[in-house]
């Protein structure tokens, strides 16, 4: 793809296929644990928005594919969960042939829209 994908299926579109794979069984875990959350692109990366606040992102590098938790409170909280992959200041790397187990993607994006909602109070 050249330029900056204007939307999600543009930005999985220019992956390989394994990549591709492994972000959209991420998206649709996301998806699952926040079925109102608007789809969205942030920085050029996948993103999810709910009650008009950022929610989590997610993307590939050239060796790893991440989730982007965008809170290094929930990282910190689920750390014995994430021993097993390679985690930084909100984020989650792994391989796109050993992707996330789709329950703990819904338990960490619920555990972001909890925290979101605790933050900025609950949607009008």
């Amino acid at each position: 793809m050249t330029g900056r994908p204007a939307t999600v299926d543009e930005y999985l579109a220019s992956l390989s296929t394994d990549t591709r794979t492994a972000l959209r069984k991420l998206r649709k875990a996301i998806r699952a644990a926040a079925p109102s959350a608007e789809e969205c692109i942030s920085y050029q990366l996948p993103a999810f928005r709910l009650d008009g606040h950022m929610l989590v992102g997610f993307g590939a590098a050239e060796n790893h594919c991440a989730l982007y938790l965008l809170s290094s409170t929930v990282v910190a909280a689920h750390k014995d969960e994430l021993r097993l992959y390679d985690t930084s200041t909100g984020a989650i790397r792994f391989k796109a042939d050993k992707p996330l187990p789709s329950a703990l993607v819904r338990k960490l994006v619920k555990a972001r829209i909890a925290e979101n909602r605790a933050r900025h109070g609950e949607p009008k």
